[in-house]
């Protein structure tokens, strides 16, 4: 919900077009950044879980003005449960509204010159800038990671986060301030949604039969997988193929004998 996510697609597409152009001296159309936006997961609270899909709106009117190429719109009771249909039906209906029925939305860029937007775009790209040069001095992103940056500076920004949330300094409606005053609704059986028994040995099932299926093909599979990791080749060409015949688990388990798996310094 915060001011910078209005301008974050604009000033990846600037970092990325500069990028590719002056580092990687890529042509025009790879220089063109595509971009996929998801609302906020922690946006979403149990407390007035109605009160969500109005968060989700605003957030995907600052995903659609800034033009992004792709969006998905949370359920408003994703906080507690997996989406319902009802649910789901609910965060589409958020998009086709905007797109079909808001008419500054059928206006490419409606925000573009904007005192605040233009402000916005050059603050945060001045503070991922300084974030990349952060992680330089650090090794990289590899680098980064042996030391727990990333890990630390997550933890850092959620405690600092919910320090704001639990003493009221950031509000947020109807958990923290403008409380309703009725006690809390117990969530019936029937809204939260959740796989059977019958499910999951169906899914055991479908699993064990696709493995016996394509047991033939799924070695080769794997050993060419193997291979590509090893040259460092187009692994997402060879995924491609390998997931017609081969599991998840085998895949990854494949991918563990090449590279490892990552155990973070203590």
């Amino acid at each position: 919900m915060e001011p910078e996510y209005a301008v974050i697609g604009r000033v990846a597409r600037r970092i990325w077009a500069i990028a590719l152009k002056e580092r990687y001296g890529a042509g025009e159309r790879a220089q063109k950044l595509k971009y996929h936006i998801q609302t906020s997961g922690r946006s979403l609270h149990a407390q007035e879980i109605g009160f969500n899909d109005i968060r989700t709106t605003l957030q995907a009117l600052y995903a659609v003005f800034d033009s992004c190429n792709s969006l998905h719109t949370n359920a408003y009771d994703e906080a507690i449960t997996t989406p319902t249909e009802e649910s789901v039906r609910r965060a589409i209906a958020i998009q086709l509204i905007i797109n079909r029925e808001l008419g500054l939305a059928k206006v490419m860029n409606p925000t573009q010159g904007a005192y605040i937007i233009e402000e916005l775009t050059e603050l945060v790209e001045e503070a991922i800038l300084a974030e990349f040069d952060r992680l330089t001095e650090r090794g990289g992103v590899l680098g980064a990671m042996e030391t727990m940056y990333q890990r630390g500076k997550i933890q850092d920004e959620s405690l600092y986060y919910e320090e704001l949330k639990h003493s009221g300094a950031y509000p947020i409606i109807g958990v923290n301030t403008f409380l309703s005053g009725q006690a809390e609704q117990e969530l019936s059986a029937e809204r939260l949604t959740r796989s059977t028994s019958e499910e999951k040995e169906r899914q055991i099932a479908g699993l064990a039969q696709f493995k016996q299926t394509h047991q033939p093909e799924c070695e080769g599979a794997l050993e060419s997988l193997k291979q590509t990791a090893r040259n460092r080749g187009n692994l997402f060409g060879e995924l491609m193929e390998c997931v017609k015949h081969c599991s998840l688990g085998q895949i990854s388990s494949a991918l563990y004998q090449v590279g490892g798996q990552y155990r973070r310094n203590m």
